[in-house]
């Protein structure tokens, strides 16, 4: 008994010890690392599926966001959504460039959009009111940009001015809740309201 006991409290130190020294060498995680972390924790307490992490990523990273929208002047809500449809990923894909947010960030990724005449490729690049958006000279071939162009499903939303034959958009100006197109009711306020505990 003596033995199990000392084994034990040999463990519970060493255990101690080295979530210590963990504490004292703490990492650097990017948004997309914590987002990740955020995920998984949200997976062990509700138990959800691959197909509700892949929705519920988008959200944890606009955790930030939520913080952004908060501190702005107005209305947070209006706010958060403004700061959400002015990323470029998100503009790709109302101007109907992708069929997807997936793909449209993975267009990006892969180099094939300019704004303003430069390259960018990261996703949550935050647009200005009248900026260019293009795809590459060797990029305007790509057939799935094609396909997602002659898809009849989505309107390209009023704040968003296509050329189809250039394949340009121009962010004309942040839209309204009201004007941004979603598939299913939205209420920021439930996203703002879970964020800010």
């Amino acid at each position: 008994m003596k033995k199990i006991a000392s084994i034990l409290i040999l463990v519970f130190a060493f255990t101690l010890t080295t979530q210590a020294q963990r504490t004292g060498e703490r990492q650097k995680f990017t948004a997309e690392q914590h987002a990740a972390l955020a995920v998984k924790k949200m997976t062990l307490i509700l138990d959800l599926s691959e197909k509700q992490q892949n929705q519920i990523r988008p959200l944890i990273g606009a955790q930030a966001a939520n913080k952004k929208a908060a501190m702005l002047k107005g209305d947070t809500g209006e706010n958060l959504i403004g700061l959400l449809e002015r990323r470029l990923d998100a503009v790709v894909y109302r101007a109907k460039l992708s069929t997807t947010i997936f793909s449209a960030r993975q267009l990006i990724n892969h180099g094939h959009v300019k704004v303003n005449g430069k390259k960018v490729n990261i996703g949550s690049y935050v647009l200005k009111e009248e900026d260019t958006i293009e795809i590459r000279d060797k990029s305007k071939q790509l057939a799935f940009i094609d396909i997602a162009l002659a898809n009849k499903e989505r309107e390209t939303p009023e704040y968003i001015q296509l050329d189809e034959k250039n394949k340009k958009v121009k962010f004309v100006r942040t839209p309204k809740f009201e004007e941004v197109p979603y598939p299913v009711v939205m209420e920021p306020n439930l996203v703002i309201e879970y964020y800010s505990r």
